[in-house]
C-alpha cells in the first residue's frame, strides 16, 4: 500500500455531514492556509493541540490562517450519539473559540485524507497552503516551526520538509501493513479459523522481527488456541534465544510470561523450569548494566518462576525487593498502593501464611 496523498498533492474536499461550529464551506480558497485536525474525544492529546491551533489562529488571523477541526472518526452506535460526543467535548475543550468543527461519520473524511496519507494517529494536522496544496501532513505539535515557513512559501522544497515526508510515508506503509495483517488476523479468529489466523501471524513475524508482540501472538495461538504443545514450545524456544541474544528485558519478561501461562505443560516440567532459569538469571544480569522502570514487575515475574520451582526463600527474597522498587517509582499513590496490594498477596501465598 503506498501513499496517494502527500505533500504537493492537491487538498482533496471537505465532505462531511455536518458543521458542529462555523458556516459550512466545502473547498479552499486561493491565497489562505488552512489546518485540519483530525481529532477523537477518546484521544487524551487532541483537546490540548486543537485548543493550541486554536490561539493559533487568533494570532495569525491577519495573515490567513483559518483552523478546522475535524471529529472523523467517532465511534458510537449511531451518527447522532457521535455528534453529540462531539459536541460536549468540543464545548469541553474549545468553549471560547470561533474556529470551525466539523463532523463525520459516513467514513468520506477519512478515506480521503488520513487513509489516503496512510497516517492512521490522532490528533493529526493537515496543512494546506495558498495554492490549495497540501504543505504538511503530521502531528500538531510541529506547526509551531513549520507553519512560519509555510507562511513564507519556504515549507514545501526545503530538505527539512522532504525529510519529513519521506520518514511520515516509510512510516505509514509500515503501519498500514500491520494494519492489514491484523486485519485479517481478526477476521480468522472470529471463525475460529486458527491456521488462517497463524499464517497471517508467523507473516507479521517475519516482517516485523523487532517486535516481540508478534512472537507471543504466535505462542499464544498454537498453545492456547491450537493446543499444539509441541510446536509451541518449538516457538517458544525461538522466542528465549532471541531474547537472550537481543538481552532484553521487555524480550526477556514477555517470554517468561509465556512460559508460565497456564498451557498444559505437563510433559515439558524440566524444560520449562530449566528455560526459567535461565531467562531469570538473564534478567537479573541486566541490572548491574542498566537501570529499569519495569524491575519491581520483573522481580514479582521471576519470582513466581523460583515458586514454582520449589525456590520459596529466593521468591520470597524477590517480591520484598520488588516492594521496595515499587517505592521509589514515580506513581501516583493509588497505583503504589495496588501494585503493592499484589505483591503482599504474593509475598503472604510464599511464606505460606493467610492473605
Amino acid at each position: 500500500m503506498t501513499s496517494s496523498l502527500n505533500s504537493g498533492s492537491p487538498a482533496p474536499l471537505i465532505k462531511v455531514q455536518n458543521w458542529l461550529r462555523g458556516g459550512r464551506i466545502s473547498n479552499f480558497q486561493l491565497g489562505k492556509i488552512y489546518i485540519l485536525e483530525f481529532f477523537s474525544t477518546t484521544c487524551r492529546y487532541c483537546g490540548p493541540a486543537l485548543a493550541h491551533l486554536a490561539q493559533l489562529q487568533e494570532e495569525f488571523s491577519d495573515m490567513g490562517i483559518e483552523v478546522i477541526g475535524v471529529a472523523a472518526a467517532e465511534k458510537a452506535a449511531t451518527a447522532d450519539e457521535a455528534r453529540a460526543q462531539v459536541d460536549a467535548w468540543v464545548t469541553k475543550w474549545l468553549p471560547n473559540s470561533n474556529i470551525r468543527i466539523a463532523f463525520d461519520y459516513s467514513g468520506e473524511m477519512t478515506k480521503h485524507w488520513m487513509d489516503a496519507s496512510l497516517t492512521f494517529h490522532f490528533p493529526l494536522a493537515f496543512v494546506v497552503d495558498r495554492d490549495s496544496c497540501i504543505a504538511f501532513i503530521g502531528h500538531p505539535d510541529s506547526l509551531d516551526e513549520v507553519l512560519p515557513k509555510v507562511m513564507d512559501g519556504s515549507w514545501r522544497a526545503s530538505s527539512e520538509a522532504k525529510n519529513a515526508e519521506k520518514e511520515r510515508i516509510a512510516k505509514g506503509e509500515i503501519h498500514a501493513a500491520k494494519n492489514a495483517l491484523h486485519g485479517r488476523i481478526w477476521a480468522a479468529t472470529k471463525i475460529e479459523d486458527w491456521k488462517t489466523a497463524l499464517s497471517a501471524i508467523e507473516e507479521g513475524t517475519n516482517l516485523f522481527p523487532d517486535e516481540f508482540s508478534w512472537r507471543r501472538w504466535h505462542v499464544e495461538t498454537l498453545m492456547g488456541k491450537m493446543r499444539d504443545m509441541e510446536a509451541g514450545w518449538i516457538a517458544l524456544g525461538e522466542f528465549a534465544r532471541t531474547a537472550i541474544e537481543r538481552n532484553s528485558e521487555e524480550w526477556l519478561l514477555a517470554a517468561m510470561q509465556q512460559l508460565f501461562h497456564p498451557y498444559d505443560y505437563s510433559g515439558l516440567l524440566a524444560e520449562r523450569f530449566s528455560m526459567g532459569k535461565e531467562l531469570s538469571e538473564r534478567i537479573l544480569r541486566l541490572y548491574p548494566q542498566q537501570g529499569s522502570r519495569l524491575r519491581f514487575y520483573s522481580y514479582q515475574t521471576i519470582a513466581f518462576y523460583y515458586h514454582e520451582s520449589g525456590d520459596n526463600d529466593r521468591a520470597v527474597d524477590l517480591i520484598e525487593q520488588a516492594l521496595t522498587f515499587v517505592d521509589e517509582e514515580s506513581l501516583a499513590d493509588v497505583k503504589k498502593q495496588e501494585l503493592k496490594a499484589q505483591l503482599l498477596s504474593a509475598l503472604a501465598e510464599y511464606k505460606g501464611e493467610e492473605v
